[in-house]
């Protein structure tokens, strides 16, 4: 998707308006069927397959992700090797060099303890066949380990623009939350990295007080071309378009645009269909509903 399909607008001022009508809630909402997804905090759409997303449950589980159907369907698990599950709290989807990769967020720290955190990255696993159940383990391509300048802190939002090789993440418990970015590989094999602050990121929910931690982003995502981000908290999701030759910093640092809300028991992630037409978001708890919304 790109700022263009908002050329109604009559002017780049009254875009957020225009975002706001122009993703509406979709009534449908199948159910992910799988009963290994029990706490699902992190969700990311297939580069290669647009109709499969890939899922994976909160801390202490084992290192599984979880390929399931736009439609709620199970097809399968890979379990990723030689990496434990401390935090895992999200899951992004991207395309580099022409290959598709996952980076599986392993950022949870809910009581700000954790002096490192790790991002790590994989190929994304051959999709199975008609019929067939993905299976297995799969190695990770590689492992970003860092710390926060300020001191621990709590994340469970984090992105990849790929174009400009950055992962961009959110600090949960802080207010206002606080965005970070950190190359998408580090400069020196083994190097523990500092992420320092870049950006205030304004999300205010129209519900006020009525949802407890309404503010707190849970989960993040942006569309495959970076002209728009998706925060997602326990109350809705909330739209930080970007445009030309803006920083991600400048971006968020505008007042975000407040989608309906979504009605999730325990909303945890969010994600972008690959064309950007569609926005997907889950909550904890098994059987989770797939909440949509879907460009007019």
């Amino acid at each position: 998707m790109t700022i263009r399909r908002f050329i109604p607008c009559l002017a780049l001022a009254a875009l957020p308006a225009c975002l706001a009508a122009e993703f509406t809630p979709v009534a449908e909402r199948p159910k992910i069927e799988s009963p290994a997804i029990t706490e699902a905090s992190g969700l990311a759409i297939s580069p290669t397959r647009p109709d499969l997303m890939w899922v994976i449950n909160d801390s202490g589980g084992s290192p599984e992700i979880h390929l399931v159907g736009t439609d709620g369907g199970d097809h399968g698990k890979v379990t990723l090797k030689g990496v434990k599950n401390i935090d895992w709290e999200d899951l992004a989807s991207f395309t580099h060099d022409g290959k598709s990769y996952l980076l599986v967020a392993d950022t949870g720290d809910n009581n700000a303890k954790r002096e490192t955190r790790f991002f790590h990255i994989l190929r994304e696993p051959a999709l199975p066949t008609a019929g067939e159940k993905l299976a297995g383990t799969v190695p990770a391509a590689w492992t970003i380990q860092f710390r926060y300048a300020g001191g621990p802190r709590d994340c469970e939002a984090v992105a990849v623009d790929a174009k400009a090789g950055k992962i961009l993440f959110i600090s949960k418990r802080t207010t206002p939350p606080e965005l970070y970015e950190l190359p998408l590989r580090a400069p020196k094999k083994n190097a523990i990295l500092t992420a320092t602050p870049i950006a205030r990121v304004a999300v205010k929910s129209p519900g006020g007080d009525l949802v407890p931690f309404s503010n707190q982003p849970t989960g993040l995502d942006i569309t495959a071309d970076g002209s728009l981000a998706a925060v997602i908290t326990y109350y809705g999701v909330f739209l930080f378009p970007r445009n030309p030759g803006q920083s991600w910093a400048e971006a968020f640092s505008r007042m975000s645009v407040a989608l309906p809300p979504h009605l999730l028991g325990q909303a945890e992630s969010v994600a972008f269909s690959r064309d950007g037409q569609t926005i997907h978001a889950v909550s904890e708890g098994r059987a989770t509903p797939i909440a949509r919304y879907r460009l007019k």
